[in-house]
Formats: C-alpha cells, structure tokens, sequence
C-alpha cells in the first residue's frame, strides 16, 4: 500500500475490518466467492489447494505485509485455494469494491500488484517443478528454508525456530507424513535440525542449503 497517495490510505483504513483468527482456523476456503482482499497484519498463513484425491497441498507461505486473495479479486474468479491460520493471526480485509475504487485510479498502485501476482505465479512455477523433480530428501531441505527465508527474523544471528505440525511440513514438501517425520529424523541425527515436540529449530543452515541444491 505504499504506493497510494494519503486520502487512497485513509478510505482503505476506513474500511477495511481487521479480524483475529486462531491457529487452525481458515480465513477464506477454496471455491467461495472472492469477495474481497486480505493484508497480514500479524502471524503465520499457509495456502493450500486439494488435489483430485483429496489430497491437502501447501502452495504458500504468508507472512505479516502479505496479501492474501488478490489473484481471484482482479481475475473476478472463486478463491482457487484456502488460506488457514498457522498461529494465531489478525488480518484485515478490504471489500473488493473498495480495492477496485483504487485499483483503478492508481496506475502505481494496480502494477505494483501486477508485479506481486507476477512474482508469486513465478515461485509457484518453481515449487511445482522441484515436486516434479527433485527426490524428497532434497525438496525437505529447500521446504525448511523456505520457513527460514519467510518467517525467520532477517537479522537474528539465534538459530530459526518454530512450531509446524508434522502434516503441514509434509504437504508443503508433497510427500507422506510418515516419509516426512523418517527424513527429519535423519537430519535430527546428522545435527541439521533439533525437534521438541512440534518445535523445529535449524541449526545449519548451510548444510541444508547444500542438501536443497543438489539436483538444481
């Protein structure tokens, strides 16, 4: 929004709704009516879309500053995937009149978005092409920095931690739960990573990096 002159900022701030969600709850479900815009203001979101066989898949990582649904707004299509709080989350939501009202009167504004579904539809290209790809032991590397790369704190020297069930960190690598928690294991033994319960912290994050670059 930083693009938008002060009164834009001032009927955005007036109308949009924050809403406080708790871990697990979903904030909009793929196949209803895009009925307006979600900017982060505080926790962690993951984007999932269900496959033909039922099958949850993890297609995003949302942080504060991020903003959920614009894609299905501007297309004027159904959500095409579910947003479901990782952590308890406050998000704040614009109607999508009011995000077309100045979608169309800031030319800045509507490319600096255009940029942004660009620049996601990019990364989605990409995760889909190391699922197809890369063997599993390599796309968990890359899946626990992409946690690192969008939730860690840029400039904390402590090493990354956080909560993460079991079943979300298999469908953000695509594979089984149970092939999940085996691989973790190694790399718990190898000292990669430590586990406490759900808590995942990343103790080299080299060598991770190593792992995730192999089949590049």
């Amino acid at each position: 929004m930083s693009c938008c002159q002060l009164d834009e900022l001032d009927f955005i701030s007036t109308n949009k709704v924050a809403q406080s969600y708790q871990k697990g709850q979903q904030i909009f479900q793929e196949g209803s009516s895009a009925i307006g815009l979600y900017c982060v203001n505080q926790g962690k979101i993951k984007i999932t879309k269900t496959s033909g066989d039922g099958k949850e898949q993890i297609t995003r990582l949302v942080k504060a500053g991020d903003m959920l649904g614009f894609q299905s707004v501007v297309a004027e299509t159904k959500y095409t995937t579910s947003a479901v709080a990782l952590d308890d989350c406050v998000v704040c939501f614009i109607p999508r009149s009011d995000f077309f009202r100045v979608w169309q009167a800031n030319t800045q504004f509507s490319t600096s978005l255009m940029q942004m579904m660009a620049k996601a539809l990019g990364a989605a290209e990409v995760q889909m092409l190391h699922l197809a790809y890369k063997p599993v032991r390599e796309r968990l590397a890359e899946a626990l920095l992409l946690l690192v790369h969008t939730f860690g704190e840029k400039d904390n020297t402590a090493p990354f931690s956080m909560a993460i069930s079991r079943e979300d960190l298999a469908s953000l690598v695509g594979t089984a739960k149970e092939t999940a928690i085996r691989l973790l294991s190694e790399f718990k033994d190898a000292g990669i990573i430590a586990t406490r319960g759900s808590q995942l912290t990343v103790l080299d994050i080299n060598r991770l990096s190593q792992i995730a670059a192999l089949y590049d």
